[in-house]
């Protein structure tokens, strides 16, 4: 044990490399349509059936000549034109130029595109400065994006829609994709209501749920809502076995502390197996993980913050593995110079909520106020994670902190 560690925690890499070793990636396949496939993960690469683009076509709307005629020619007569769509497919003259446009496919043994604003345009053609033009200018060559059996996207690949329209400039109508991860999701606690009842005293309204369940949604997983369960060894049971009959992953939020009506680390030991339980980290440290028979399960604290905070950084990359996202990285860090005195005591990782700004190309850093780990509003104003090492002390204003900025699953 070093001497940074506190026993019976264990450290947040440590607690992530036994997660992920425990996770096997989703190997059920199906083939949708393009249109529907944004967010699924490819199944297997990808590889262009054709030349993108398929012929060589005009950069810019102008004039197409033979560069080998200029220094014979002085005016340029215009034989005919081109567009795209609709390719000239007239008789091609001898120092002649063809109108084009952008896109438009450029007639053969014709070498150069001469911009539209480069030209003086007669009754008798076109004139420019001969002395500006070279051979293939403005010319967009075939497969000079894509060669014809290039791999165009590699399995692995989550679908965005810069993907999509790749694949539908290659004219693919269907892929291969990996089935969703099917999540079932639940808070515990009987002080929760759903949000739009009213509250009695020593109520509060199930927020971790919604969060979760936009959280899934954002990381292309199937989710499924169970509600709330009661603070009740048999509801817990009850729901656990459920869960475990539909989903590859269960997800709860509560009940994992040490308090006498936090029950999910009991009835998940009677059910199946624990993997871990309290990590050094903070918020999260009341975080479990383990299995019911084949499906995984993460069990997630109570306080909104700490709930986020272990989504984002333990089962974020858990659900990436899951759907056989290979090509998922981890959110960028950058250092940061502190705008003020940050407290911390050595043992724990701590994911303090904040806000970076750039001034003059320097990075600066700031926390959103109050750092409680039921303090809410400090996550929905940051735009990052002050990352403070595990055997970092208090930091004072000026020195230079690791910052972890959001990705789209918190956007």
């Amino acid at each position: 044990m070093g001497c940074f560690d506190i026993p019976g925690l264990i450290p947040v890499d440590e607690a992530l490399g036994r997660l992920l070793s425990s996770v096997t990636s989703i190997d059920s396949t199906l083939s949708l349509p393009l249109s529907d496939a944004m967010g699924y993960v490819l199944a297997s690469s990808v590889k262009a059936p054709a030349d993108v683009p398929p012929f060589d076509n005009s950069a810019m709307d102008g004039y197409a000549i033979r560069t080998s005629e200029l220094s014979t020619v002085q005016t340029f007569p215009v034989s005919g034109q081109s567009f795209a769509g609709a390719p000239f497919n007239g008789t091609l003259s001898e120092q002649s130029c063809i109108r084009i446009m952008t896109g438009a496919e450029i007639p053969f043994d014709y070498d150069a595109v001469i911009m539209q604003e480069d030209v003086e345009v007669s009754d008798k053609g076109i004139t420019f400065d001969i002395e500006r033009v070279s051979k293939y200018q403005n010319i967009r060559f075939k497969g000079n994006d894509i060669q014809k059996n290039d791999v165009a996207l590699e399995s692995g690949t989550r679908l965005t829609a810069r993907d999509i329209a790749l694949l539908a400039t290659l004219g693919i109508d269907e892929v291969k994709v990996v089935r969703k991860p099917r999540v079932a999701f639940f808070s515990t606690g009987d002080e929760l209501r759903p949000v739009g009842e009213k509250l009695s005293s020593g109520q509060i309204y199930d927020s971790n749920r919604y969060a979760v369940k936009a959280m899934l949604e954002k990381l292309g997983c199937e989710a499924i809502d169970l509600g709330i369960v009661p603070d009740s060894p048999e509801r817990l049971t009850e729901t656990f076995k459920h869960a475990q009959s539909i989903s590859d992953l269960i997800i709860s939020t509560g009940g994992v502390s040490v308090g006498e009506a936090d029950f999910t680390k009991d009835v998940l030991a009677a059910l199946g197996e624990i993997n871990f339980w309290k990590l050094a980290i903070k918020p999260g440290k009341p975080f479990a993980f383990g299995k019911i028979e084949n499906t995984l399960f993460c069990g997630l604290p109570g306080n909104p913050v700490s709930a986020m905070v272990t989504m984002y950084v333990l089962v974020q990359p858990l659900i990436a593995k899951l759907a056989a996202h290979s090509k998922w990285q981890k959110p960028t860090t950058l250092l940061a110079t502190t705008r003020s005195h940050f407290k911390k005591s050595p043992g724990r990782t701590d994911y303090q909520r904040g806000i970076y700004t750039v001034e003059d190309g320097k990075i600066f850093v700031e926390t959103t106020g109050n750092q409680s780990s039921g303090a809410f509003r400090s996550m929905s104003l940051a735009n990052c994670f002050i990352v403070l090492e595990r055997e970092r002390s208090s930091v004072k204003k000026g020195e230079t902190v690791t910052i972890e900025l959001f990705n789209s699953t918190f956007y």
